[in-house]
């Protein structure tokens, strides 16, 4: 693949054709966030969190690394005003569903984002498809879904395969930014509520 030369925050970076501008900043020891990425997974986008500005033949915008393909010429800021206000808004939504989320606190921190500032809809969950994506991609096993769409949009376990697969296997636990324990309670629940049988074994 041919070799392209970019621009991260002042910085000349060389990339590689194909390459996202997240890859790229990581090679060149830059560092933008990210909540839904991870190394092993195809690019996601959920979040939004890792939110660039970018300028390219004289326009700006807007665009999110992890999915935004390096190009020739391409002038990207990891930190702008309008990108620290972008994530600063991202980080006060996803607080309101996971407040005491370890990962939220120091990003929201960095931002100076304020957790109070939405209404609490605590759901421990902020939808960024690890769990669904590790278990789909990774482990071939997809015994973890979305269900629902929009506002009552989660992730559930399916009960017939989450039985045989989960317990011994729990590698998507970690990988949740907000809570493992959560994935942990949901996976139970789902056990629970389709299994009379686990249900009394769970509760002696």
């Amino acid at each position: 693949m041919s070799e392209i030369i970019i621009q991260i925050d002042g910085r000349d970076v060389a990339a590689r054709e194909g390459m996202t501008i997240l890859e790229a900043a990581q090679t060149a020891g830059i560092t933008i966030p990210t909540l839904c990425h991870h190394e092993k997974l195809e690019p996601y986008g959920a979040c939004r969190i890792c939110t660039v500005e970018i300028e390219n033949r004289g326009r700006t915008r807007l665009v999110a690394a992890c999915l935004y393909p390096v190009e020739k010429d391409l002038v990207v800021r990891t930190r702008s005003e309008k990108v620290d206000r972008i994530r600063k808004v991202i980080l006060e939504l996803l607080l309101a569903h996971a407040p005491e989320a370890t990962e939220l606190q120091v990003l929201a921190k960095e931002y100076g984002a304020d957790k109070d500032r939405f209404e609490k809809e605590s759901s421990f969950c902020i939808l960024c498809g690890l769990c669904v994506r590790y278990c789909a991609e990774v482990k071939k096993k997809h015994a973890v879904g979305f269900v629902d769409r929009g506002t009552g949009r989660e992730i559930s376990f399916i009960p017939e395969i989450a039985s045989r697969e989960c317990w011994n296997c729990k590698e998507c636990f970690p990988l949740c930014p907000t809570e493992a324990l959560q994935a942990a309670y949901v996976l139970t629940e789902a056990l629970i509520s389709s299994s009379p049988s686990f249900k009394l074994e769970a509760e002696e």
